[in-house]
């Protein structure tokens, strides 16, 4: 082993000083994040070149800019800010074939990048076959197209799913045996229209609840295949949350998960959650996610690829045994509530988790539905733009699509997760931990809540005071109503009574 293996070996930053990467879903949540950390801890860095969309009157270089103008990167800006001329945009589109690259920005990849990390995908459960097959499993093939070419590849690594084998109750870090044929699927989609695919959908999915998880299942298998010839790792996050400390804690730029239920629920507007009571709802900080994808480019960049090497997959996942139910989850969100509360809420913070379908669907058109209409009507008659009816939709279409995680349990494999932490040298752990086993949930929960009120709802908390007061006003008037109609309904049976 030379001397620049040994220093890699001994140090991430390192490892990395020189590499030159190839990222895709860089303007999504964990990709943004995955570029502020590479950026700012890994200072020396060769180039990140970032795979983006081009936009109707926005330039890439527009896009960039106004990327890096989020908080998320004033740390990067200030303690590293030379390095984010080091952040390269590259037009393509995951939904087109080869990426939708051209002929020259293809070559430059083949000639200067090292490592590639494929993090793109259509992330909605509830689309098309054909569109998650072409974003999903047709990327992943052309991803990997392109690494057999690349000159001087040390890693690419896959960001996949958890839950992407829902049908074993213990999800091991393996790549599981494919239940179809990718290759058919591709065939099948670039000839087929949405409309006639959608139409054996049902007996495509098989055991896969959505697009999405079926998706990505087989995309698995095309990392699994091609990793016979290249340096391949699969990351599995569970959902996706909230940053525990790095680079800010509670950063956040999406409504998924509990922070979401928290915002939507405070507001009085989400009187129903359909799930189980006692599942756990496994959640991970979205920089344990990103400090787990360095780890693994690390130790790949690190092995010698031989013909009986495998695939890596590491289950990226809060432990079972630090996990707590969704009721449990509302009960400390609504204490965190009354101490941190939004400033946009119309009623108390109280839902009800209901796990029959049915019951479900009844209890929605009375709780929410009937009140989104009487609410729009009010806002029409006020001059103002109803919109509440399309936020319950919305949240009723969420709720139910998240429903098959919410009313099921799995447990999660951690043997690689654990063998990753035992391999980051001692000056690197902190930087890059992924060690969550004394992680205080409550705690968590606070700053996810503080993170979901500045960044997701662009609150000041400075004007905590104010919002404590709405809330106190909130609850009286709540109170008050629920007498009256409490008072009025025992008058009812009296005189019922009285007639009898």
């Amino acid at each position: 082993m030379d001397k620049d293996t040994i220093d890699a070996a001994k140090s991430i930053p390192t490892f990395y000083a020189g590499q030159s990467i190839f990222l895709t879903g860089a303007t999504g949540f964990l990709g943004k994040v995955l570029i502020e950390k590479i950026l700012r801890c890994c200072p020396n860095i060769g180039e990140i070149f970032i795979l983006m969309r081009p936009k109707k009157g926005q330039s890439l270089n527009e896009r960039v800019e106004k990327m890096l103008n989020l908080p998320l990167y004033d740390k990067l800006r200030e303690e590293q800010p030379s390095n984010i001329r080091k952040l390269i945009a590259i037009s393509g589109d995951i939904s087109q074939e080869n990426l939708g690259l051209s002929a020259v920005d293809r070559q430059i990849l083949i000639e200067r990048v090292t490592i590639i990390i494929h993090n793109a995908a259509n992330v909605k459960f509830n689309d098309s076959l054909k569109y998650a097959i072409l974003t999903n499993i047709r990327s992943t093939r052309d991803i990997c197209i392109l690494a057999e070419n690349v000159k001087n590849l040390k890693a690419l690594v896959y960001v996949s799913t958890a839950f992407a084998h829902l049908e074993n109750p213990f999800i091991k870090e393996k790549v599981y045996p494919p239940v179809t044929d990718w290759r058919k699927f591709i065939k099948v989609a670039e000839s087929l229209d949405e409309h006639t695919l959608n139409v054996f959908a049902h007996k495509c999915l098989d055991n896969s609840p959505n697009t999405y998880i079926f998706s990505k299942k087989l995309a698995e298998n095309i990392i699994q295949e091609y990793s016979a010839a290249l340096p391949c790792a699969i990351v599995r996050p569970s959902m996706v949350v909230g940053s525990l400390k790095d680079p800010i804690p509670g950063w956040i730029d999406n409504f998924n998960g509990p922070i979401g239920l928290l915002c939507f629920g405070s507001t009085g507007l989400l009187r129903l959650v359909y799930g189980n009571n006692h599942i756990p709802q496994n959640n991970v900080p979205v920089d344990t996610v990103i400090n787990t994808i360095i780890l693994v480019i690390w130790k790949l960049g690190l092995t010698t690829l031989t013909p009986e090497s495998t695939c890596f997959v590491v289950n990226c996942t809060f432990p079972d045994e630090n996990n707590i139910s969704l009721q449990e989850l509302i009960t400390r969100g609504s204490k965190i509530l009354r101490e941190i509360p939004f400033e946009k809420c119309f009623w108390t913070f109280h839902p009800f988790i209901i796990e029959s379908v049915i019951m479900h669907y009844i209890l929605t058109i009375l709780f929410h539905i009937i009140p989104a209409i009487i609410l729009d009507s009010v806002l029409k008659l006020s001059g103002r733009q109803p919109m509440i009816l399309k936020l319950q939709r919305k949240a009723y279409v969420v709720n139910r699509v998240l429903g098959h995680f919410a009313c099921n349990k799995w447990k999660f494999d951690d043997t690689n997760s654990k063998y990753l932490m035992s391999l980051i040298p001692p000056d690197n752990r902190e930087m890059f931990s992924i060690d969550l086993s004394d992680v205080d949930m409550t705690k968590y929960m606070r700053i996810g809540t503080i993170g979901g009120k500045k960044y997701l709802l662009h609150e000041d908390m400075n004007r905590l005071d104010a919002a404590k007061a709405r809330q106190k006003r909130v609850y009286l008037f709540v109170t008050t109503f629920k007498t009256i109609i409490a008072i009025a309904m025992l008058w009812m049976i009296y005189k019922w009574m009285l007639l009898e």
